[in-house]
């Protein structure tokens, strides 16, 4: 009798055992979860990555699925970032820079998002109401200049303008928060004296007249490393490789937005996400009219390197860092080299 309960109890274990080798088995198959921030689209692809044709994302569900997160801009990215509520943020090199010196995060850049004010591509402008009495930077003073968010590229671009013109926001004039979709309706009914009019706003609002460009980002920062996804590392080191596919999967559909002949699908697509009509997006987007996107989703590290030398020098950012250091673009070069 002793002899056969040792016999069950030792089948017991041996299936307990199996069991949870294969729930362990099941569990680790299971596809990692990317939460990716963004704010506004399609400046931001982040948000039309579900709606993607069928057979673009290959990896999506097997080894990855994306989850995309609305937020404001950089600096509450950065902050979901630093306590686990998304793993990559469509992040400024100003963020990175205060991500890496004052929450003391150990961050990486892994591929490039959008870059604005590049030679032959848009730079999107600050505008202002024609007959307003704003004809220079210094008209503004005891005025209201609306931004997307605190510690964004675009906060940045206005502060680097104030700083060269002598100015001091908070006292010579004041910066208000206004959402992207909503800036063109607050310059309208004068609650804001000049706004960020991404497109299309600023073709609806050269379409309307009354209005006028007072700079743009090219004017105030340059080319700008506008927007990159940028994570934890532990994070990047520990899913490396549905990371890989990830940007693979990444790296087609951007093949397949650059391509003229798809305009009118991904003008719908964009419609879907924003609830407005796709006429309104056919013309520009992902052309010369909109935002330079790297095909190869690569970083230009000099460039974001200099954005954040002149933020430092002009008093915006307190520190810099060597962007080097918080760059991998192994990954993006990895998932470029499937599809040569």
């Amino acid at each position: 009798m002793e002899e056969n309960m040792l016999k069950r109890l030792t089948l017991t274990g041996l299936l307990s055992a199996a069991l949870v080798t294969i729930g362990v088995g099941v569990a680790s198959a299971e596809p990692v979860k990317i939460r990716i921030q963004w704010s506004t689209t399609p400046s931001h692809m982040t948000p039309l990555i579900p709606l993607a044709p069928k057979g673009i994302y290959k990896h999506w569900g097997k080894s990855y699925v994306v989850e995309d997160v609305r937020m404001p801009g950089s600096g509450p990215a950065l902050q979901a970032i630093a306590a686990g509520e998304i793993e990559f943020g469509g992040l400024s090199a100003q963020a990175l820079t205060m991500g890496v010196k004052r929450a003391k995060l150990d961050l990486r850049v892994i591929a490039q998002v959008m870059s604005t004010g590049v030679e032959g591509y848009n730079a999107t402008p600050f505008m202002v109401r024609e007959n307003d009495g704003i004809n220079t930077f210094k008209d503004l003073k005891g005025r209201v200049a609306a931004i997307n968010a605190f510690g964004g590229t675009v906060d940045a671009a206005l502060r680097a303008m104030a700083a060269r013109e002598g100015m001091k926001p908070g006292t010579d004039f004041q910066i208000v928060e206004v959402r992207m979709a909503a800036m063109l309706s607050a310059l309208e009914s004068k609650r804001v004296d000049m706004a960020f009019l991404v497109t299309p706003f600023n073709l609806i609002a050269k379409r309307k007249g009354g209005y006028k460009v007072l700079f743009d980002m090219r004017d105030a920062l340059g080319p700008t490393e506008t927007v990159s996804w940028i994570g934890k590392a532990s994070f990047v080191e520990k899913h490396r490789a549905a990371l890989v596919d990830f940007l693979e999967d990444n790296l087609r559909y951007r093949k397949w937005l650059d391509d003229p002949k798809n305009k009118q699908a991904r003008a719908e697509i964009i419609a879907k996400v924003t609830k407005r009509p796709a006429k309104n997006y056919v013309a520009w987007a992902f052309t010369h009219e909109d935002n330079y996107r790297d095909p190869d989703a690569m970083l230009d590290v000099e460039r974001m390197q200099k954005n954040i030398n002149d933020l430092n020098r002009l008093g915006i950012l307190k520190e810099t860092i060597e962007v080097s250091k918080y760059v991998d673009m192994s990954l993006a070069k990895e998932a470029a080299a499937r599809l040569k």
